[in-house]
């Protein structure tokens, strides 16, 4: 761990996962400075390392791979046998961190859940993702980011009238759930640290996904009665609050948001008040109370917005001091001088590529310990220096892979 830098320098993380949910979790804490040993299997790895786009001569950079897996370490062992779980039992011995995203009971019969681990190291934060939760009549399915999309309400979410529901392109049940395993196994290391005492923290994709669905799903709930779509208005009939978005005249999209206060505000500045009220559709509240006065208002909207490009909207809301943006694609995101000026985007140099090429970048802004990019290990590229940590010598390394235990 020499020269580690960031504010999670010294933490050692020890992963047996794969896919997305499971290791955006450990990239991040290897961006902040900790050691991060991920487990693979001997000659196969991740599965996830031929997944996205893949880049050099035989295609072994993957995009899925690397987003997911920078700066971690790849150790290769056999789990199935007793001596890969030996060296296993060993490094969980010095880490503070394990963790998995199996089916449930799959650690068991693996011999890395749990109750096993802790006996070896008590200390240990132990943080497990599954599809559904650990709990319920699905509990022992496989989930991936479309169950959690589907079950959570996202679909609904981003629906628009008269349209089916759709999961969407981006993995946000992943990328949400991974987020939450993050501050989790913080939360608990920070527990271990001043008690002395692990434990297991659980997230899952539905779970997370329905914390994604924030305020939005009380309101849901509260009212028993599912939201409008098309464009978010909520709030009460007296005091409604709207966040839509419309395309301009060249079929480019634009978003604003405002509450009760500011809405003749906005529609007297784009000059669009004197066509709502001419056609009985200025009064914001009645969205809430009639689908049909909805679409009355989001309609004449939708024709007045296109009457004209969206760089002159948005300057006029702006302007007026209502919020508004463009709706970007992922391209055009990548783009953004907002992203790029905070290091959101990021490059990094792929050397047998001879080129850099464009990644993520952080999403934090730490004064004295900033992040550090990395790149995603080789299979098996840490196998040496891990295994010498541990105490292991040259020869016994050589016959442990003679053996194919790593």
């Amino acid at each position: 761990m020499t020269g580690q830098t960031g504010p999670l320098a010294g933490i050692r993380a020890v992963t047996c996962s794969t896919a997305q949910a499971g290791t955006v979790p450990y990239m991040l804490m290897a961006d902040l400075g900790a050691e991060v040993i991920k487990i693979e299997a001997p000659g196969a790895g991740d599965h996830s390392r031929t997944a996205g786009e893949l880049l050099g001569e035989n295609g072994e950079i993957s995009s899925f791979f690397e987003t997911n897996n920078r700066g971690v370490k790849s150790l290769t062992l056999n789990l199935k046998s007793d001596e890969g779980r030996a060296i296993l039992y060993k490094l969980v011995e010095q880490a503070d961190v394990f963790g998995q995203n199996f089916r449930p009971s799959a650690a068991e019969r693996n011999g890395f859940d749990y109750e096993t681990l802790k006996k070896i190291n008590p200390k240990i934060v132990y943080a497990s993702v599954s599809g559904y939760g650990q709990l319920g009549p699905e509990a022992d399915l496989p989930g991936t980011d479309a169950v959690g999309q589907a079950l959570s309400g996202i679909a609904e979410a981003y629906s628009a009238p008269g349209q089916q529901m759709r999961t969407g392109v981006v993995s946000v049940a992943d990328e949400s759930c991974a987020m939450l395993t993050f501050g989790g196994l913080l939360a608990a290391l920070i527990h271990a640290r001043t008690t002395g005492v692990g434990q297991k923290v659980e997230t899952s994709l539905v779970g997370s996904a329905v914390r994604l669905m924030g305020w939005t799903m009380t309101t849901t709930m509260w009212r028993d009665k599912n939201p409008i779509t098309g464009a978010r208005i909520n709030g009460t009939r007296d005091m409604p609050g709207i966040a839509a978005s419309f395309n301009d005249i060249n079929g480019k999209p634009l978003v604003f948001q405002l509450d009760h206060r500011h809405w003749k505000q906005a529609m007297d500045a784009l000059g669009f008040w004197d066509t709502l009220a001419e056609r009985g559709a200025s009064d914001l509240g009645l969205a809430l109370e009639s689908a049909a006065a909805k679409d009355l208002i989001l309609g004449t909207l939708a024709e007045l917005f296109a009457t004209g490009p969206r760089d002159r909207w948005v300057e006029i809301l702006r302007g007026a001091d209502i919020v508004s943006a463009p709706i970007n694609t992922l391209l055009e995101a990548s783009n953004d001088p907002n992203v790029l000026a905070n290091g959101y985007i990021d490059e990094v140099e792929y050397p047998e590529l001879g080129k850099s090429l464009k990644v993520h970048g952080s999403p934090w802004q730490f004064s004295e310990t900033p992040p550090v990019l990395g790149r995603a290990p080789k299979l098996g590229e840490h196998n040496a220096e891990v295994l010498e940590g541990l105490g292991f010598s040259a020869a016994e390394i050589a016959g442990l892979t003679a053996r194919k235990i790593i």
